[in-house]
């Protein structure tokens, strides 16, 4: 009676070594899918592909989730299985966001490339306008403010610049969408005013 007792404990504690010995937290995977994320991120992922990004990261903290339900249970209940395939998943995410950073970066580049040329382009229009504007004694501090705002829009350029040839693309064509709206707004302000004295 006690040999067979003492051979289903021996049983029992033979099946939760090996249920224990399987069920540890995947630490390493863990740290090497945070290092893919480091490492997408540190090739600006998080800007450029955002939301290929958000993905693995989303991933990540998916597996850590369920890492965390896991160890919350009896360690004989644990499995880390669906833990581990959104960590390869992460893995999988983040690398593939780093890989596409180079051409989505080459995009952005040409745009603000083209939007410089519609800048200065626009700059051309709005002097021209603003010599054809309308002069009167009630116009002169309205044409003061246009004045200052063509001659604001033309100081913003070596900045943009200055942006765009230190490789941040994204700030370089924030920049130059907000002078192409200022200087928007003044060759609209001048249209309308020369078309009202033509009328």
């Amino acid at each position: 009676m006690f040999k067979k007792s003492l051979v289903a404990v021996l049983g029992i504690l033979v099946i939760a070594v090996a249920f224990t010995g399987c069920a540890k937290a995947p630490q390493a995977l863990v740290d090497s899918t945070k290092a893919a994320l480091d490492a997408a991120k540190a090739a600006e992922a998080d800007r450029y592909v955002p939301a290929e990004f958000k993905a693995a990261q989303d991933s990540l903290n998916a597996a850590l989730a369920e890492i965390e339900t896991q160890n919350a249970k009896f360690a004989l209940m644990r499995s880390y299985k669906k833990a581990q395939a959104s960590l390869e998943a992460a893995t999988a995410k983040a690398n593939e966001a780093a890989a596409k950073v180079a051409e989505a970066k080459e995009a952005v580049k040409n745009e603000v490339v083209q939007k410089q040329a519609d800048l200065a382009a626009a700059i051309e229009e709005a002097n021209k306008l603003f010599k054809k504007a309308p002069r009167g004694k009630e116009s002169r501090e309205v044409l003061t403010a246009i004045k200052a705002d063509i001659e604001a829009v033309v100081a913003s350029q070596p900045d943009i610049q200055a942006t765009f040839d230190s490789g941040d693309y994204l700030t370089a064509r924030d920049k130059v969408n907000a002078a192409l709206a200022k200087i928007k707004g003044v060759t609209d302000e001048l249209n309308q005013a020369i078309a009202k004295k033509n009328r």
